[in-house]
């Protein structure tokens, strides 16, 4: 049978509780299971329909007032639906469906699952865990597998006496089974969506619980971990004080596991009290992590948590709104870890996360934020740059309009107006519209409803400032004429002038010179147009706005409105920067532009952007000093990246191998960039060797990824080798891949690899990082890999990234037509 057109459920019945039951064998991969579903029946049927995929099912009952009814069982696996029919017609009602299955613990990192590890001696270990969302929990139990079907959930586990077993709440049971085995009972949850039921099972270790505001909150972790626990246990009781006081609601289940999965194909996933993560997002050594790496742990555990009240006690009605659960818990966790540690200027960071979205905003193959939604696949191509990082940065916009203190009260009257509920978008902006008194719902209609964003000009007339519009793309012939409402804040001589541009174009009169900014703070989502001429004073912008500068200049120049030596004269406008993420965005067009330069007048570069660089390190100082703050750290670790890989500098690649074990991490981390970028077989054997005994997860991962930046043929075929035969996991082997295609010594014969071993990879990978793989597409930019790449995708379609691929292959072209249009320019500019 196909798929039906509409994949949800026929709405014959409404589930309310479920009674869940699972043994796991860890020794043979499977698990027998029951469970029984209090329901309502709507309606007078003979058939009840649910979700159920790659399971057995041996017995099925439907129970009302006592009488119990035989039923017959359809399992349709194209569908991934469950018919039970019965011989009489079932009245409307409360009734229990009773179900008996089994099935196998697959090794996809999808439904219930099985994750593995080796320990100290070398002995294999196996656990069980889950993943569920967007729609894995029918490939545990039988189920109503969609958001909007919210119930209680009470879990038993039978497990090894010795194993460790934990689920959403809090055990409530234990008893010895007559095989020695254990039942594990759970307390029932909060009424929920499937997608955020979890359990996990297996020689594993917790740590004591500390208390956060009467909240038990623990992590898990694999023997031998715990000194990796103190920096999570931290950041999550400040994240749940700091959630509870700013959703003006507690904490709303029992206790928070936080735990460290092995194999992982996602970063995190927000299970109600059973989180579960990628080791390298959760357990980190703070001695040993550099600043990004521990923002990033902070960030993601924040990001989970946020999602206990944005998200599961307040949930999308279906996976269209998964974008607001994900915009929404992006933001919370950046305003969270701001909170933690002002220090790290968080907001100013995601900057750099924001300039990723606009890069695929600006393709003719965006989406809108919120798109409808039919199938699985439709929902899996959801979780991208535009869900998160656009959302976020259109959700920061609006507080910014609003003000922080209307907004904050505008979403505590949504989450208790809505608990334990479902939504729509509109419902948070009706609730915004309430408590702000402005029109939300009309000013983010277009930032939601299309694609794109805008960029902005200002022209200074004889009767004011001009301010125009237009759709900014990477293309310009791709550009058509739609528009935004852009909320603008315009930093001038006499002050500032704060306005909403819902037209195409505005005349400010009483604004007679060249406005600094017109987007203070650079908190909009938008573009500002470059004028080389006249670019503005940087001491007069504040960091934020000196990135925008240069993010928005790059941008430019892929597009071909600003060309490749006039970036690098905005860079040399910039001379004396010492603001990091200003210096990230500089580091990332002096990479592009490395693209495009030739071997002869690469020492010509490589000279202009020593003298970009070397100055800032100068001041700052080689070596870290005591009183060094977190970002000057990290200030110093890009510039020694940037002048060790594009700036050729032979004192920082000379010591940069006497750097790998230095104690600031962040220099030990770019240390292992520049040796990496121009290493030869005995510094690739000694990474390799640094990644096999890897004691933390960071240092695990941040050596293994570095393989891929050699220069070399015949050492990354080593790496791919191991990738093939399976030594590299399949949770981090994508990201690997797509690193490899960005390494420009070595980027054709990565692809080839790919290509050649397509069948091997996709089946083996997550599906979810099919198309993180192919990003590394973008950096093949000779025109004959654009036309082949494209072909062989053609062929080999990816149903659930159609979209995302789309975007990897457009970004592709544009990058070779910026190859096109700057390459022979560019050189001539450098030999001139």
């Amino acid at each position: 049978m196909s798929s039906p057109a509409d994949p949800r459920l026929p709405r014959l019945a409404v589930p309310s509780a479920y009674r869940i039951e699972l043994a796991p064998d860890l020794a043979e991969f499977t698990f027998t299971g029951s469970v029984e579903i209090d329901v309502e029946i709507l309606e007078r049927t003979d058939r009840l329909v649910l979700n159920a995929i790659e399971l057995t099912i041996h017995t099925a009952t439907i129970s009302i007032a006592g009488t119990e009814h035989t039923v017959s069982i359809d399992l349709d696996e194209t569908a991934e639906r469950l018919t039970l029919s019965t011989d009489t017609t079932l009245p409307p009602g409360p009734a229990t469906v009773a179900i008996t299955f089994d099935g196998l613990l697959n090794d996809q990192l999808h439904g219930f699952y099985r994750s593995s590890y080796a320990d100290a001696a070398g002995v294999e270990h196996t656990i069980a865990t889950t993943q569920f969302q967007s729609t894995d929990a029918r490939r545990c139990f039988p189920c109503w597998d969609e958001p909007e079907y919210k119930a209680t959930f009470e879990t038993t586990l039978i497990v090894d006496a010795d194993h460790l077993a934990v689920s959403n709440t809090a055990e409530v049971d234990r008893r010895a089974e007559p095989d020695g085995r254990m039942r594990v009972r759970f307390a029932p949850t909060m009424v929920m969506s499937t997608y955020l039921v979890a359990f996990v099972v297996g020689p594993l270790e917790a740590t004591e619980p500390i208390d956060a505001d009467g909240v038990p909150v623990r992590v898990v972790h694999r023997p031998g971990q715990a000194h990796l626990t103190a920096f999570a246990l931290d950041v999550a009781a400040h994240a749940l004080g700091w959630f509870s006081d700013y959703f003006a609601i507690p904490y709303p289940s029992d206790k928070v596991d936080l735990i460290a999965i092995p194999d992982f194909a996602f970063g995190a996933m927000e299970n109600l009290g059973c989180v579960t993560f990628r080791e390298v997002l959760l357990l980190v050594d703070p001695d040993e992590a550099s600043q990004p790496e521990l923002q990033v742990v902070a960030d993601v555990i924040n990001h989970e948590l946020a999602h206990m009240w944005f998200g599961d006690l307040v949930t999308m009605q279906w996976w269209e709104g998964i974008w607001l659960n994900e915009a929404f818990a992006t933001f919370m966790e950046t305003s969270c870890s701001n909170a933690y540690r002002p220090d790290w200027r968080v907001w100013d960071t995601f900057a750099r996360a924001r300039a990723q979205a606009f890069d695929v905003d600006a393709l003719s193959s965006t989406r809108p934020i919120e798109y409808p939604v039919l199938s699985p696949q439709d929902a899996e191509g959801m979780f991208d740059l535009l869900t998160y990082e656009k959302g976020a940065a259109v959700v920061r916009m609006l507080e910014q309009y609003l003000g922080a203190d209307v907004f904050r009260d505008g979403v505590r009257h949504y989450i208790a107006t809505h608990a334990y509920k479902n939504t729509r978008t509109t419902d948070l902006w009706d609730a915004l519209e309430l408590v702000s008194g402005q029109p939300v719902q009309a000013l983010m209609h277009a930032w939601i409803f299309q694609g794109g964003h805008p960029v902005v000009t200002a022209t200074v007339t004889p009767h004011g400032l001009r301010l125009e519009q237009h759709h900014f793309t990477l293309d310009p012939s791709a550009g058509d004429d739609r528009t935004w409402a852009i909320p603008l804040v315009i930093r001038h001589s006499g002050g500032t002038t704060s306005v909403l541009m819902d037209q195409r174009s505005m005349l400010l009169t009483g604004i007679t010179d060249a406005p600094l900014t017109v987007s203070e703070g650079a908190s909009g989502f938008l573009r500002t147009a470059i004028a080389i001429e006249a670019l503005p004073d940087p001491a007069k912008l504040s960091p934020a706005e000196r990135h925008s500068v240069v993010d928005d200049a790059w941008a430019a120049c892929v597009a071909g409105s600003l060309t490749a030596t006039e970036f690098l004269q905005l860079c040399r406008h910039f001379a004396g920067e010492d603001d990091l993420n200003v210096w990230q965005a500089i580091s990332a067009g002096l990479h592009g532009l490395d693209r495009l330069v030739d071997d002869d007048t690469r020492p010509t570069f490589q000279a202009a952007v020593r003298e970009l660089a070397e100055p800032i390190l100068a001041m700052i100082g080689p070596e870290p000093a005591t009183d060094d703050s977190d970002r000057t750290r990290e200030l110093r670790a890009t510039l020694v990246r940037v002048l060790g890989t594009v700036g050729g500098s032979p004192t920082v690649v000379a010591a940069a191998a006497e750097a790998l074990d230095h104690n600031d991490a962040s220099l030990a981390a770019a240390a292992l960039a520049v040796v990496s970028h121009n290493g030869g077989e005995d510094d690739y054997d000694m990474v390799h060797d640094r990644w096999q005994s890897a004691d933390d997860p960071q240092s695990e991962v941040r050596n293994l990824r570095a393989l891929a930046n050699f220069p070399s043929v015949e050492l990354v075929d080593r790496l791919l080798t191991e990738i093939g035969d399976g030594s590299v996991r399949t949770q981090d082997a994508p990201y690997v891949l797509a690193r490899a295609m960005h390494n420009r010594f070595v980027d054709r014969y990565v692809w080839a690899y790919v290509r050649d071993n397509w069948a091997d990879l996709d089946s083996r990978f997550p599906s979810n990082s099919i198309p993180r793989m192919l990003s590394g597409i973008t950096a093949l930019d000779q025109p004959d890999l654009v036309n082949e790449v494209a072909d062989f995708l053609a062929d080999h379609p990816i149903p659930q990234a159609g979209k995302q691929v789309e975007q990897h292959l457009e970004r592709q072209a544009i990058n070779a037509r910026l190859r096109g249009r700057e390459h022979e320019r560019f050189n001539r500019s450098l030999r001139s």
